[in-house]
C-alpha cells in the first residue's frame, strides 16, 4: 500500500448511536451526561429520525447523532449496532476518497453527498468485497469535509505541539 497519503485525518467529527427511542438515548446523552441540543434531522429514504447534541466547543466540538428509525422494520437499521458509525474530520474529502478508491477502499452507495450536519460526506463500507478489499474492518465509518476554522485549529494545535 502507497505510504504518502495526500489528505489528513483531523480528529473525531461525530459519533452516532442508534436505538428504538431516541427519548431513552436523549435521557442519557442531555439529561444525565449534560450534552447540548443542537438540531434534528429527518429522513424517510435513510431510516432516520436523530436528535444531534455536542460536546465541546468550537472546532473541537463532536456532535453525537442519537438515532431512531423511522421504521424498525426498514432498512438501514440505523439501531443495530447501537453504535453505529464513527465520523472523522477530513482536510480534503474529494482527494480521500480517490485515493482510498486506488488502495481498494470500498465505500457505501451514494458517494460524496451533503451530510445531516451539512458537511460533504462519504462512507466507508464495514465489509470489504471481492472488489475492494479493503473496508472498515465490521465499523460504518463516515468521512467529513473539515470547515476552514477546523483545519485551521488543527493546524495551529500541531504546530504548537497541543
Amino acid at each position: 500500500m502507497e505510504t504518502t497519503r495526500p489528505f489528513r485525518i483531523l480528529g473525531i467529527q461525530q459519533i452516532a448511536v442508534g436505538g428504538l427511542d431516541k427519548g431513552a438515548l436523549r435521557r442519557l446523552w442531555v439529561d444525565t451526561l449534560g450534552l447540548q441540543a443542537h438540531g434534528t434531522y429527518r429522513s424517510e429514504r435513510e431510516n432516520v429520525d436523530e436528535d444531534i447534541v455536542v460536546a465541546g466547543a468550537g472546532p473541537f466540538k463532536v456532535e453525537v447523532d442519537l438515532m431512531q428509525p423511522v421504521n424498525p422494520d426498514g432498512r438501514p437499521k440505523v439501531h443495530d449496532p447501537a453504535l453505529n458509525h464513527v465520523g472523522l474530520w477530513v482536510d480534503d474529502l474529494a482527494t480521500a476518497v480517490k485515493w482510498l478508491e486506488g488502495q481498494g477502499m470500498r465505500f457505501t452507495p451514494g458517494g460524496i453527498r451533503k451530510g445531516a450536519a451539512g458537511f460533504d460526506v462519504c462512507f466507508i463500507h464495514p465489509k470489504a468485497s471481492d472488489q475492494f478489499p479493503l473496508s472498515g474492518e465490521g465499523v460504518l465509518i463516515e468521512l467529513v469535509q473539515a470547515p476552514p476554522d477546523v483545519i485551521r485549529a488543527f493546524e495551529q494545535a500541531a504546530s504548537t505541539g497541543h
